[in-house]
């Protein structure tokens, strides 16, 4: 199986930065992105096995990115998992129905439960 990537698209670096060293432990190559921009960019060289979308971002927001990801063929498969502190109803509805597999409130779940939220959603993707 190939090496499984991960790409993070969060503007908090502390955050960022700690799911990433968990994934990253997980032996998952993970790419970090910031902002729509960053991420765009990384996207025309990659490919990833998940992606890891905050809501709350300079630019873009992840609705727009959401959006945009699931319209262009080459990024339309890629399973995202939303992980925002929204947690609205009509937000969680909105990620769904613009395409997200999961939507999580970032202050119900430690990282070590991301990592395997992000694992279980790889896996079923395998199936």
């Amino acid at each position: 199986m190939k090496e499984q990537s991960i790409l993070i698209i969060e503007d908090d670096k502390f955050f960022r930065d700690l799911v990433a060293n968990k994934l990253g432990k997980e032996n998952f190559k993970v790419l970090k992105a910031r902002d729509s921009e960053e991420a765009f960019k990384i996207l025309e060289e990659e490919t990833p096995s998940l992606i890891i979308l905050d809501l709350i971002l300079p630019g873009l927001d992840g609705f727009e990115i959401l959006s945009l990801l699931k319209k262009d063929k080459k990024t339309s498969g890629i399973p995202v998992v939303v992980l925002s502190n929204l947690g609205q109803k009509e937000d969680v509805d909105k990620a769904k129905s613009l395409g997200a597999i999961e939507f999580m409130i970032k202050v119900n779940f430690t990282p070590d439960e991301i990592v395997a939220k992000a694992k279980r959603a790889l896996s079923e993707q395998y199936l």
